[in-house]
């Protein structure tokens, strides 16, 4: 049916709307995004408050590429309602159904635009970041996302609100919107207004690039001056960092000569000349050690969650205790700020390259690993993962690595007491484990086995009655129950017969908050790592530095094991003073860490160097040192150039 307004043809609708015709529409939808885009990033900012070291230079800096990311991200987004507008013949438009799907587009339109500003306050919330790396795993991920979020936040309540609002929004201009879908313009300037439009999007997008926030030293500063949809659609489009293409390099040849230098560090026998050849022999003098080995990996487990690093709270009273009771290494760091880099880290003792982790990479299959090491020796290799494997590729990376695989759908539904999106509670985790070391020991077999916890992750729920913080009232609460779960799991293990013949590996898989003012803020990277072993290593207190990677060899140097090798990290027992080394990351960028020097890698073949401060593991901006530049590159390219020629491949006992 032909709106009653629209059927007098007598005179077009002209004034102030005459001008842009139809298009005026598109011009007020271009301004309503830039003016949601920028109280969103009011909202953050006043969210951050003094941590973005505010001076009047950051605020307009930050204010004007906020405003040119926003309007860019605007005008592209409006591109496609432009074209609908300029093609739709003039006759249709006095058509009321037509009318009625332009209305339902623009409160759809509206309704996404709420949404995204929601989803960027949880996102910061979590990650204190725009959308990022992680926002894109999220899309691929949906089930776990989607049940996430429906189990930490109302969301019903929080989609329904937005909808009222799309809804009452869509109403308030609806007769503005009438009016300019009812001023005649020849297609010949509507086809202009699309290319001036389309022009504008496009050569923004030509000359705006994500890195121009780089001149920020704030990273907060930074974060706030993006755009969320830009920098999740960047962050898909760079989804695969390529070393060569986008980080400092040096010569082929150079960097695998340095790279022998680096694994040779700890007296490690070359078995060839060849350069290319990463294999090298650990000796060690004496008898070996043959004990069950067990690594509990807790996710989030932040070091400044414990009492010994000055948290007043309480919150980890079994991994206090177990300080005084373990070999306890007060300075160790994670690699990155996700659970696949953690676990990267500790099963292949790999620094963090660039991009993916190496579980989420094709051709991750048959890498030398720490499995590799055990299974050599007649030990049976598991991975235990409370959760579902597929997530992140865990089953098919462990599964091709050594690992019998053991997950949440290994688990009998009648024995958890407690699950969420993410995985079965921590203390049912421990029960499947406690259950599968007993069949290893009835079969006279030793084992090594890698335990992935869940609980420490939002929503944060967790049995009740277990510890005094309910469930799901906060991050406290999942700290303090995965502490009990722990202390609970090595008092049950202890009634065990294998018990005396284990070594417990305690450590996380990162913090629960990577971010700070800078990039790579170091507090943010530490974590707790303790060696328990009642009746076999001493208690004592280890204050070398030690990365993730490094945790595989420094253990099979406590057991006094000989073997062949292609690790990268080093036991740090056999290091020369003052030669260990951290390398830490971000999903982009990457740092070496030795003494008191921080080199920084980023995209753009950019590095700079940062002074460390170790009483409060803050950084300055230092002077290039050629030296340490040359090193963090060379560890760097050269893991990425082994990985892509195959040479991380498992080896020969």
């Amino acid at each position: 049916m032909v709106d009653s307004v629209s059927q007098k043809k007598a005179a077009p609708v002209t004034g102030r709307f005459y001008w842009a015709g139809r298009y005026g529409l598109v011009l007020d939808i271009v301004l309503t995004v830039v003016l949601v885009f920028s109280l969103t990033r009011l909202a953050l900012a006043l969210r951050v408050g003094g941590e973005a070291d505010w001076t009047v230079g950051t605020f307009f800096t930050v204010a004007a590429l906020g405003l040119l990311y926003d309007l860019t991200t605007a005008l592209l987004l409006a591109l496609p309602f432009g074209l609908w507008l300029t093609v739709l013949p003039e006759r249709w438009v006095r058509f009321r159904a037509t009318r009625l799907l332009i209305g339902l587009a623009l409160a759809s339109g509206i309704f996404a635009l709420l949404f995204n500003a929601a989803a960027e306050w949880l996102f910061w919330d979590e990650f204190s970041s725009r959308f990022n790396f992680i926002a894109v795993d999220y899309l691929v991920y949906t089930n776990e996302v989607i049940g996430n979020i429906r189990q930490s936040y109302p969301a019903g309540w929080i989609l329904g609100g937005l909808g009222g609002l799309a809804l009452l929004g869509t109403l308030a201009v609806r007769r503005r919107m009438m009016q300019q879908l009812a001023a005649v313009a020849p297609f010949k300037s509507r086809l202009i207004g699309f290319a001036v439009h389309a022009l504008l999007a496009l050569g923004l997008l030509a000359v705006v690039s994500g890195d121009a926030r780089e001149n920020l030293q704030n990273a907060y500063a930074r974060e706030l001056a993006g755009n969320g949809p830009f920098e999740l659609v960047r962050a898909f489009k760079n989804n695969e960092l390529e070393y060569q293409r986008f980080y400092p390099t040096l010569p082929e040849q150079v960097v695998y000569a340095r790279l022998r230098e680096e694994i040779l560090l700890t007296g490690g026998e070359p078995l060839s000349a060849d350069p290319h050849d990463l294999r090298y022999r650990i000796s060690a003098q004496g008898p070996e050690l043959r004990p069950n080995v067990v690594v509990v990996m807790l996710e989030s487990m932040s070091a400044d969650f414990m009492a010994t690093f000055g948290n007043p709270h309480h919150l980890t009273p079994t991994l206090d205790r177990l300080t005084g009771e373990s070999l306890f290494f007060p300075r160790a760091f994670a690699s990155g700020t996700r659970t696949v880099r953690g676990l990267e880290a500790l099963a292949l003792a790999l620094p963090p390259t660039p991009g993916n982790a190496i579980v989420r990479r094709p051709h991750n299959e048959h890498l030398f690993s720490l499995a590799s090491v055990f299974n050599a020796k007649g030990y049976a290799s598991a991975f235990l993962y409370g959760g579902y494997g597929y997530f992140d590729n865990m089953n098919a990376f462990f599964g091709g690595n050594g690992y019998t695989v053991i997950d949440r759908l290994a688990v009998n539904p009648g024995k958890i007491h407690h699950e969420t999106i993410w995985g079965i509670a921590d203390e049912d985790l421990y029960t499947e484990a406690l259950e599968t070391f007993d069949t290893y020991q009835a079969k006279g077999q030793p084992f090594f086995a890698h335990l992935m916890t869940t609980s420490n992750h939002r929503p944060y729920t967790y049995p009740e009655g277990r510890i005094d913080i309910p469930s799901k009232t906060g991050r406290e609460g999942a700290v303090k129950y995965a502490d009990w779960a722990l202390g609970d799991f090595l008092q049950r293990a202890a009634g065990h017969a294998w018990f005396d013949n284990t070594v417990f590996v305690i450590v996380a898989d990162h913090q629960a908050s990577a971010s700070g003012k800078t990039d790579l803020p170091l507090a943010r990277y530490r974590i707790p790592l303790l060696i328990y072993a009642p009746k076999l290593i001493p208690p004592a207190r280890n204050e070398r530095l030690i990365a993730q990677m490094d945790i595989a060899p420094t253990l099979l140097g406590l057991l006094n094991w000989s073997y062949t090798s292609k690790f990268i990290g080093h036991d740090v027992n056999r290091l020369p003073p003052g030669k260990e080394h951290v390398l830490i990351s971000t999903y982009q960028t990457v740092g070496y860490l030795e003494n008191n020097q921080l080199v920084i890698l980023e995209p753009g073949q950019r590095v700079r160097v940062e002074a460390v401060d170790w009483k409060t593991l803050t950084t300055q901006p230092a002077a290039a040192d050629p030296v340490a530049i040359k090193e963090a590159i060379s560890v760097y390219e050269g893991v990425s150039l082994a990985f892509k020629a195959g040479l991380l491949q498992a080896v020969s006992p």
